[in-house]
């Protein structure tokens, strides 16, 4: 029995009753070699299912090979993954991959929307859809009903974010080794298992960057941090026996503080909110203090565009500002008016110069036509200011 690879994929070579047999695994070795244990441990157990057998395997059968063989060794989430298994196995249990088809699914979609929202469904039929895909690869399918399936149209969800006055509220209801998580979540949207896994090394004081390295997507984010959440991360006191920035008295890693984000959002007459809206809070007042979307989806580290764009509504109203500076540069197209007209629109808002911070008159009074140079007698630097 041995491993191989032939163009970019990885190949399991083994014997069956004198018959060789050969498949193909994917781009992972490791994954080849979990493989390859299962195979000798199946040929070991007289269960090895041969490809004339391919579908006959039971769906909590598969789900297991899934969990322990792709799972587990691939994927952090992989306890979400598990309790979809239990709950299609559930429905499902004793029946076989090739015996399972299109309705039977839509039976399945129809009764767990009764008991589950519709997103919670799809995560579901994902995870459905995965597993015969798996099944396949491994030679144990040879198609995938949820091909046949449509997924339920979800709602944009649930977006709830802090005004500033709320965050002050909230942040002084804290105790305090909590203030501190709270004010990073605000003011950097990290998430929660990121700010608990923050360690010192992560963090360049002097470039003001924070450097995410294990991210929901697998790829590494940075955030650029103010001097305000600077000089606070600074004042931590670092444990002599950890490397995290927010740790237990001995130096382990904080598990959880639900109770107290709980308490503290009681205190401070905060309803319907949870620390992951933290995040929201931060995004939402990026976006309302004029930063683009798409610097958002980078600072934010959101894999799709489109989870951006639930925060788009909170930037109408510099949508509308911008679109009222072009229509007064477009207005006198089709609205004629005399030079002079023109240039008093030209200085708006007006342009006062200062001289020992004593208001001048306005600049459009000074000169007559532009390019234009304003010089102001004295020995204190004159200088330019924007009067709304």
């Amino acid at each position: 029995m041995a491993v191989f690879k032939k163009n970019d994929n990885w190949y399991i070579d083994y014997y069956v009753n004198g018959r060789r047999k050969r498949e193909k695994i994917g781009p992972n070795r490791k994954q080849a070699l979990i493989v390859l244990q299962k195979r000798k441990v199946q040929i070991a157990e007289n269960k090895f299912l041969d490809i004339e057998e391919q579908g006959t395997i039971k769906l909590e059968e598969m789900g297991t090979l899934f969990l322990e063989n792709y799972s587990k060794p691939n994927k952090r989430s992989w306890r979400r993954d598990e309790e979809i298994v239990n709950h299609l196995t559930d429905f499902f249990k004793g029946r076989k991959l090739q015996d399972i088809g299109p309705l039977d699914i839509e039976k399945y979609k129809r009764k767990r929307v009764e008991e589950v929202s519709p997103a919670t469904v799809n995560k579901e039929l994902s995870g459905l859809r995965n597993i015969y895909n798996r099944a396949i690869e491994w030679k144990m399918a040879t198609k995938n009903p949820m091909k046949a399936v449509k997924f339920f149209r979800e709602s944009e969800g649930r977006l709830r974010f802090l005004e500033k006055e709320e965050i002050k509220k909230v942040y002084n209801a804290c105790p305090g080794y909590l203030k501190s998580i709270v004010a990073v979540a605000i003011c950097t949207g990290m998430r929660k298992g990121e700010i608990l896994g923050l360690k010192w090394l992560d963090i360049d004081f002097r470039r003001k960057i924070i450097a995410i390295l294990k991210t929901k997507s697998q790829k590494k984010r940075e955030i650029p941090i103010g001097d305000g959440i600077s000089r606070l991360l600074l004042k931590e006191k670092k444990h002599p026996d950890s490397s995290y920035v927010f740790c237990q008295e001995d130096g382990r890693r904080i598990g959880s503080f639900r109770k107290a984000f709980k308490t503290a959002l009681k205190k401070a007459g905060i309803e319907d909110f949870t620390f992951h809206d933290l995040r929201h809070t931060f995004a939402s007042h990026l976006v309302m203090s004029g930063v683009d979307l798409k610097t958002v989806q980078e600072i934010m580290g959101h894999a799709s565009f489109t989870t951006t764009l639930r925060y788009a509504h909170l930037a109408q109203n510099h949508k509308r500002r911008a679109m009222e500076i072009f229509d007064s540069r477009m207005d006198t197209i089709w609205t004629p008016e005399t030079e002079k007209e023109k240039i008093e629109k030209l200085v708006l808002p007006e342009v006062f110069i200062e001289s020992n911070f004593q208001p001048i008159e306005p600049l459009a009074q000074l000169v007559e036509h532009r390019p234009f140079k304003a010089r102001v007698a004295g020995s204190t630097p004159a200088r330019l200011t924007l009067s709304p």
